[in-house]
């Protein structure tokens, strides 16, 4: 039996996603993701897709952009296709879907789509519970989602590095607790690194950090203005208004 679906809307209603009731579900975290991309990106290619949430968000913010969703799950893969394609606008041409999986994207003579130095970006959300301090989750879409080492993000990393053109741009979102891990893999193919820490409140610690590189540079790292997803009361800042519900880039 076919799993349970939902309809579900994203971006104030202008992302509809269909994606399962059970596992992983497409949440704020593709949404920052999406909206840490700069606007002139053209060709960009979404690794781990999932349902195409952060991949989809771009094309609808960026209407000259095309996006390559990437996703080892078919089923999930077939799912985003058709979340693609049932977007308003000319979204549905811009975007394709190819199973496939990152680690061997990664690799010298990989699979041919998405082609080598083909992108002028990449963005992930890669799995982001270490094994080695959190317990992953019994629902195995669930786990292979959410759960992977801190030194597999290299393994991510060697796949962006081979699909993105000289001075292309990475974007990613993680846990704090990672940076260094993403600092470490990042260094030797990637500078410029900016990072952006995201907080629930202003008194709370960050619980994602955003960070944004281009292939090839040395410049060294930067610490950006923190986002703050809301106020010490619990309402949502201006901000996160505009990113979550008004699908606006992160200025």
């Amino acid at each position: 039996m076919a799993a349970e679906l939902t309809d579900d809307a994203l971006l104030g209603g202008r992302l509809r996603l269909l994606q399962p009731a059970r596992g992983h579900r497409a949440g704020h975290d593709a949404l920052l993701l999406a909206a840490s991309v700069p606007e002139d990106a053209r060709a960009a290619v979404d690794l781990g897709a999932g349902v195409g949430a952060a991949g989809l968000a771009v094309a609808a913010r960026l209407p000259e952009a095309r996006v390559t969703l990437v996703e080892i799950d078919p089923a999930l893969a077939e799912l985003a296709r058709t979340n693609a394609d049932r977007q308003d606008g000319d979204i549905g041409t811009r975007v394709e879907v190819v199973a496939a999986d990152v680690a061997m994207l990664g690799r010298r003579g990989g699979p041919e789509r998405p082609a080598a130095q083909s992108a002028d970006l990449v963005l992930m959300n890669p799995p982001f519970n270490d094994p080695a301090r959190f317990r992953a989750s019994p629902r195995g879409g669930r786990a292979l989602a959410h759960s992977g080492a801190d030194a597999d993000i290299a393994t991510w990393l060697r796949a962006a590095d081979r699909l993105l053109a000289a001075g292309g741009r990475l974007a990613l979102i993680h846990r704090p607790e990672a940076i260094g891990a993403l600092l470490a893999a990042l260094e030797g193919r990637f500078g410029a690194v900016a990072i952006r820490p995201v907080h629930p409140r202003p008194d709370a610690p960050a619980i994602r950090i955003l960070i944004s590189a281009i292939k090839g540079r040395r410049t060294p790292p930067a610490l950006l203005p923190a986002l703050v997803l809301a106020d010490a009361a619990g309402r949502p800042s201006a901000a996160a208004e505009n990113i979550l519900r008004d699908g606006a880039g992160i200025s």
